[in-house]
C-alpha cells in the first residue's frame, strides 16, 4: 500500500474547503441594522404647523424699521422670530432653521436695517425660562441667520448697536440661571460679530440683563448687572453684586453709579433712557429696602427716588421711556402702567379686551397713540393710546408644557396645557379648503 504524505494532504484538503468556507461565510445574512438610529429613516418627515393663533403666546421683544414702519420684527419667549411687511396682516416665521427657539430681545441697525441681531434665550428667570445658544446676525432683512458666538450665555438680555459704526456691537449676556459660569456680561464685538472681548464682568454669579446707549454720546454706555439664581426650592433674585455700571469710553472702563439707590442688596434693575433728554435716566429697583423707581437728571452721577413702584424681577421690571415726553414712562408688568410725572405716580396704561403679563412695547415716535404690546397672549396694537387694542390672532406661538392625542376619526385631536392660556384642544388635519383654523380650536376647561 502507498503511503501519503499527510502535511501534503492537509494542505490540500484546506485548499479545497477554505474558498468553499469563504462563499459560505459571503451567503451569512447582515447583522440587523436598527433603523431607529439612522436619519434617513426620519427624512421623509417634516413638521406642519397646526396652530393654534387663537391664543398666541408671550411676546419677549418688538422692534420696528425706522424708515419703513409697517415692517416689524416679534420675538417670541417660546416660538423663535416673525417678521411683518404689512403691519400684522401677516406673519412669517423667519427663525426656524437657527438653533434656538427661545427668544430673549432683538435689535435693528439704524443705519443698515437690514442687519437684525437675535439674542436666543429668554432674558427672565421664572421656572419655565427656556434657554438659548448665543446671538444670531442677519445681513438680508432675516432671510438667513448665522450664530456669531456667545454660545454658554443661555441668555441674551439686551443688545445695543452703535449708531456711528454697524460693527460696533454691545451684548448684555444674563449666563445661565439654574447653574453659575458660562458668558455672563458685557461682550463688545468691533468687527460684526465675528470676534467679542468681556469688556465687563463681575462674578460667576452675576450677569447683565440690560445695556443702554446714550443716543447723543455712543461713547457713554449704562448697564445693570443682576446677581441671581433658581433652584428647584426657591430663586434667589440680589445681593451685593447686583449695581448700574457706566463708561464714558465705549466700555474700556467702568464706574458704579449708585449714589442715591438702595444701600442694601439689591435684585433686577431696569433703565431706560430718555430720547428726548438724554440727561434723565430711569431706574426701576428691586431691592430687600428702598425698591421703587429712581430718576437720574445728571447722567447718573446722582439718583433721586421717585416713588415705591417696582415690579417682580423674575418676570418683569423692564420700563421704557416716552420717544416725545421725558416725563412720560411706560412700566410693563402683570397690567401695563404709564407715569406722566416722571415716576411719581404710576396708574394702568388700560387692558380693554387685552391679555395681560406684559413684556414688550413700541411706542411709534410719529405718533405716540400708536403703541405694539406683547404680552402672554400675543402682540395688541393701539391707536388711541391703550384705550383700545388689535389683537393679532395670526401668530402661532402658544407655549405648551405638555400634549398628547386621542383617537378621533378620521384625524385624530391634539390636546395641551398652556402658559396661562387654559387647556386646548384642535384637529391634527382637516377637511376645510382653509386648513386648520383658530375656529378649529377650542378650551377643553
Amino acid at each position: 500500500m502507498k503511503k501519503v504524505n499527510l502535511p501534503i494532504l492537509c494542505f490540500l484538503f484546506a485548499a479545497l474547503t477554505l474558498p468553499a468556507q469563504k462563499k459560505e461565510a459571503e451567503k451569512k445574512p447582515a447583522e440587523p441594522v436598527n433603523s431607529l438610529n439612522k436619519s434617513e429613516t426620519y427624512s421623509p418627515l417634516v413638521f406642519r404647523n397646526i396652530g393654534p393663533a387663537v391664543t398666541s403666546g408671550r411676546i419677549s421683544d418688538i422692534v420696528v424699521h425706522p424708515k419703513h414702519p409697517n415692517i416689524w420684527y416679534i420675538a417670541s419667549a417660546s416660538g423663535g422670530v416673525f417678521k411683518t411687511t404689512n403691519a400684522g396682516t401677516t406673519f412669517e416665521p423667519i427663525f426656524d432653521q437657527a438653533g434656538a427657539y427661545s427668544i430673549g430681545c432683538l435689535a435693528i441697525d439704524q443705519n443698515n436695517p437690514n442687519i437684525i441681531w437675535v439674542g436666543s434665550g429668554e432674558n427672565n428667570n421664572q421656572r419655565s425660562v427656556a434657554y438659548g445658544d448665543g446671538i444670531y446676525k442677519s445681513e438680508d432683512g432675516g432671510k438667513s441667520f448665522k450664530n456669531m458666538g456667545l454660545g454658554k450665555s443661555e441668555h441674551i438680555g439686551m443688545i445695543c448697536i452703535d449708531p456711528t459704526n454697524s460693527d460696533i456691537v454691545y451684548v448684555a449676556a444674563y449666563g445661565p440661571v439654574w447653574n453659575a459660569g458660562g458668558d455672563r456680561g458685557i461682550y463688545k464685538t468691533m468687527d460684526g460679530g465675528k470676534t467679542w472681548k468681556a469688556i465687563l464682568t463681575v462674578s460667576e454669579n452675576t450677569g447683565f440683563n440690560e445695556i443702554h446707549m446714550d443716543p447723543n454720546h455712543p461713547s457713554t454706555l449704562y448697564a445693570t448687572a443682576h446677581q441671581r439664581r433658581r433652584h428647584e426650592w426657591t430663586y434667589i433674585s440680589g445681593g451685593p453684586e447686583s449695581n448700574i455700571y457706566k463708561s464714558t469710553d465705549a466700555g474700556t472702563s467702568w464706574n458704579k453709579i449708585n449714589n442715591g439707590l438702595p444701600a442694601n442688596d439689591m435684585g433686577r434693575i431696569g433703565m431706560a433712557v430718555s430720547p428726548v433728554n438724554s440727561d434723565v435716566l430711569y431706574a426701576i429697583v428691586e431691592a430687600s429696602e428702598g425698591k421703587g423707581l429712581y430718576k437720574s437728571e445728571d447722567r447718573g452721577a446722582s439718583w433721586s427716588k421717585q416713588s415705591d413702584w417696582a415690579t417682580a424681577g423674575n418676570y418683569y421690571q423692564e420700563i421704557k421711556a416716552d420717544p416725545k415726553d421725558e416725563n412720560k414712562l411706560y412700566s410693563l408688568d402683570t397690567y401695563a402702567m404709564v407715569s406722566v410725572n416722571g415716576g411719581k405716580s404710576f396708574s394702568a396704561l388700560g387692558e380693554k379686551n387685552k391679555h395681560v403679563d406684559n413684556h414688550a412695547i413700541y411706542v411709534f415716535p410719529e405718533n405716540t397713540n400708536h403703541i405694539l404690546v406683547g404680552c402672554d397672549g400675543g402682540l395688541y396694537e393701539s391707536f388711541d393710546g391703550a384705550k383700545t387694542w388689535n389683537f393679532k390672532a395670526n401668530l402661532p406661538i402658544t407655549q405648551f408644557y405638555r400634549v398628547c392625542v386621542d383617537n378621533s376619526k378620521p384625524f385624530y385631536y391634539v390636546y395641551g396645557g398652556t402658559q396661562d392660556n387654559n387647556t386646548l384642544g384642535g384637529p391634527a388635519r382637516s377637511i376645510s379648503a382653509s386648513g386648520i383654523t383658530n375656529a378649529d380650536w377650542f378650551v377643553t376647561v
